[in-house]
């Protein structure tokens, strides 16, 4: 790849006046004919008076044709010259994303095997977590350290994609003390929303009380509700039981970030 330290068409970089001159032609494009330089001097944080000498610049050197009365659109050179710069910021970009940023970017995962400085493995959730093991995956990376099975690992040079599918979530409402608290909800019912859960969250005492009725002890009461989220994320199923009055809360802020649910009745038959 080209070294864009020795780039000579990369002055845009380089100097605040070309970088200037970028947006200033960019800001043209975007509204001629009517230009508004006090506009584009606000959006940009310089004096119409700046802008209104960098134009007349671009005028002379055939970027800009003026019309008079603040009517201006840019010329065949001028839109090459946009062009041309904008490809060589994007190429920078690139280089940056991808050649840059790729090789300081380091993952942190745990080993699932005993693993060498340089080894080549791929990296897979499981369980909410992020594993590292010699066999191909969708995503791989290179390791930049020894590590022990259990351990955790840095893995970098990262490439592809890390297959996760979202968590189910199952939502099971109790009623508060005051319209019959744990006591007017099927247990059974309860057991049976449970099943194949691995994660449970509870909101509200009653909600509380009742998991331990039936001998189950949730994992998060305090922050339930975000634990929830952030598990199902992560592609583990999870259970909620919430008292009733901050149910519709819970539902709303599942679909707000596009979780899907199943309600569970949990009404004494």
């Amino acid at each position: 790849m080209k070294n864009h330290s020795d780039d000579p068409d990369h002055t845009v970089l380089k100097s605040k006046r070309e970088a200037t001159r970028f947006q200033i032609l960019v800001e043209i494009a975007a509204h001629q004919p009517s230009v508004r330089q006090q506009e584009i001097a606000a959006k940009m944080g310089v004096t119409p008076q700046a802008v209104s000498e960098y134009i007349r610049e671009m005028v002379d050197d055939g970027f800009v044709n003026s019309n008079g009365r603040g009517r201006y659109n840019v010329t065949k050179k001028g839109v090459e010259w946009v062009t041309n710069t904008a490809e060589t910021l994007d190429n920078y970009l690139k280089y940056v994303t991808t050649d840059v940023i790729q090789e300081v970017s380091v993952w942190t995962a745990i080993a699932k095997e005993p693993l060498a400085k340089g080894d080549t493995v791929g990296v897979f959730m499981k369980g909410g977590l992020l594993y590292a093991a010699k066999s191909e995956q969708t995503a791989m990376g290179e390791v930049t350290d020894a590590a022990k099975p259990g351990e955790d690992v840095g893995v970098a040079k990262l490439s592809g994609i890390i297959t996760l599918e979202e968590g189910a979530v199952r939502v099971c409402k109790v009623p508060r003390i005051q319209r019959g608290g744990s006591r007017s909800v099927s247990p059974d019912r309860l057991l049976d929303a449970l099943e194949d859960m691995d994660y449970i969250g509870a909101v509200g005492l009653e909600a509380k009380v009742l998991l331990k009725s039936v001998g189950v002890t949730e994992d998060a009461f305090f922050g339930a509700r975000e634990g929830v989220v952030e598990a199902a994320f992560h592609g583990i199923n999870c259970a909620m039981v919430i008292v009733d009055e901050e149910f519709t809360g819970f539902l709303k802020r599942l679909e707000g970030v596009g979780l899907s649910y199943e309600i569970c009745d949990l009404s004494i038959a």
